[in-house]
């Protein structure tokens, strides 16, 4: 299953890296909600990753809430396992819980190919964007500016102009 532009997506309960459980639906009634498929050894996510947070940290204030998910098989690439990510997490200032999902069951669902593969949900859960964050992974002044505009049109209660982009980036680990 992949979730279209429009449909509501699915949700789902992941831990963070301190055990706690995460869903979209813990954000009802936010504006809009973020799920940000990533991982620690991309080159992509890695280039993304500062303007991904600084999203969360400039839409904060208004209600944006940011999910990242790493769905890679820990087996096979350990760089992504959740003891990887625990300690990533305490090396860096993260705005957002970083998520794991083990059965990659939430990848399936969303359709997720690549790290970073962002997903924007409005209040209603409805997919509004989806895509990269901006047009090129090397330049961080971009800002992100694919997913900011994403975010304004849904806070703003507009038609995006761009509402997909094509994902940039490593493919997602699966299990064989």
């Amino acid at each position: 299953m992949t979730v279209a532009i429009g449909d509501v997506a699915p949700d789902f309960s992941l831990p963070d890296t301190e055990g706690r459980r995460w869903s979209v639906a813990d954000y009802d009634g936010a504006p809009a909600t973020v799920v940000v498929f990533t991982c620690n050894h991309c080159p992509y996510a890695l280039a993304w990753h500062d303007r991904i947070t600084q999203v969360a940290r400039d839409y904060a204030a208004r209600g944006v809430r940011v999910l990242a998910v790493n769905s890679n098989d820990a087996d096979r690439y350990p760089a992504d396992s959740p003891e990887a990510m625990r300690e990533r997490v305490a090396r860096e200032d993260w705005p957002m819980p970083y998520l794991h999902d083990a059965t990659q069951e939430v990848a399936r669902e969303y359709g997720a190919r690549v790290t970073p593969d962002v997903f924007v949900l409005d209040r209603q859960a409805r997919l509004r964007y989806r895509g990269a964050p901006d047009g090129d992974y090397d330049n961080p002044r971009q800002r992100a500016e694919w997913l900011r505009e994403a975010l304004d049109a849904v806070l703003d209660d507009t038609i995006l102009a761009r509402p997909e982009t094509k994902p940039v980036g490593c493919s997602i680990k699966w299990k064989q």
